[in-house]
């Protein structure tokens, strides 16, 4: 099937729910798939952004004006994964427990709404990475159109472009939780240090960037573009230094850059049996042990 064959197939499957609440962070695909929405179900596609210390302030913002742009109704709602104890130990299934909670929020926000379906924004690509989040999904029923109509990243960015999308080629997104390694606590103070230290990076144009918290040590990665904007001597004094007043001792920059989930390669290698050194050198960080890491986009 082309892409245009699988738009084709996201409008019917869409058009045979008596109602969608869409979960919907601003992102590439979620964006995407409110839009659909909202052309095919029209009031009956309602958006609703979860607000957590895991989503930044910025995101918040662009959700709200994105919805505005698409002319949907919007919802917010507070969720409580720090809450959950198994959340804030970061073990590898942290997403599962976020997902668990933002699902048990908006199951009776659809029931109250007269709504028939919960969908959110899992894609095909995503069945070949670690992504604890589409097990919480699949237990609670929730429909994932994007992925049960095969569209990928790629597809999704064309079409979101065809059909006059800004999204359309946003950097991927994920949340702030997911710059903390595996086995060390997720807190209030360190996604927050997180936020402010990317909110530094991006006022100097890098796009595509992760700040990575490993106690007094921020990792910086970035893109080829950023490392261009990062070359400078005296833009990099700056940053450290910036980012020494939020909180950091040290500063580094990752030789190796940024590509979305990274991370998580050496926890997928594991779980198959590969063992060893996972991809990009993350293994030490990617295995799920005290001191892991990982990236999600979920």
């Amino acid at each position: 099937m082309t892409a245009a064959d699988k738009l084709e197939a996201l409008k019917e499957l869409l058009s045979r729910m008596g109602g969608a609440l869409v979960a919907f962070s601003g992102g590439v695909d979620s964006t995407f798939l409110l839009r659909v929405a909202h052309d095919v179900l029209g009031k009956r596609a309602v958006a609703v952004t979860a607000l957590s210390e895991s989503f930044p302030a910025r995101e918040q913002a662009e959700a709200k004006r994105l919805a505005r742009q698409i002319g949907t109704r919007h919802i917010f709602v507070e969720t409580r994964e720090l809450d959950r104890e198994q959340y804030r130990r970061n073990t590898p299934q942290r997403c599962y427990f976020c997902k668990s909670e933002l699902f048990e929020k908006l199951l009776p926000l659809a029931e109250r709404e007269g709504l028939e379906a919960v969908v959110y924004g899992e894609i095909a690509d995503d069945a070949g990475d670690h992504r604890p989040g589409i097990r919480a999904a699949r237990e609670r029923r929730i429909r994932a159109p994007l992925a049960e109509v095969g569209l990928t990243k790629a597809e999704i960015r064309e079409l979101s472009r065809e059909i006059g999308l800004p999204t359309w080629d946003k950097p991927s997104m994920a949340c702030l939780s997911s710059r903390i390694p595996y086995g060390r606590d997720v807190t209030p103070a360190k996604l927050t240090m997180v936020e402010r230290a990317e909110e530094v990076l991006r006022a100097l144009g890098l796009r595509q960037v992760r700040v990575r918290h490993h106690d007094a040590v921020a990792r910086i990665e970035t893109d080829a573009a950023g490392f261009e904007r990062l070359r400078p001597a005296e833009v990099r004094e700056r940053v450290a230094a910036k980012l020494r007043e939020i909180g950091f001792t040290y500063v580094a920059l990752d030789l190796q850059g940024y590509r979305t989930g990274r991370l998580n390669e050496a926890v997928v290698l594991r779980a198959s049996g590969a063992g060893g050194h996972g991809g990009g050198g993350d293994h030490a960080e990617g295995r799920p042990r005290r001191h892991g890491g990982t990236e999600k986009n979920c």
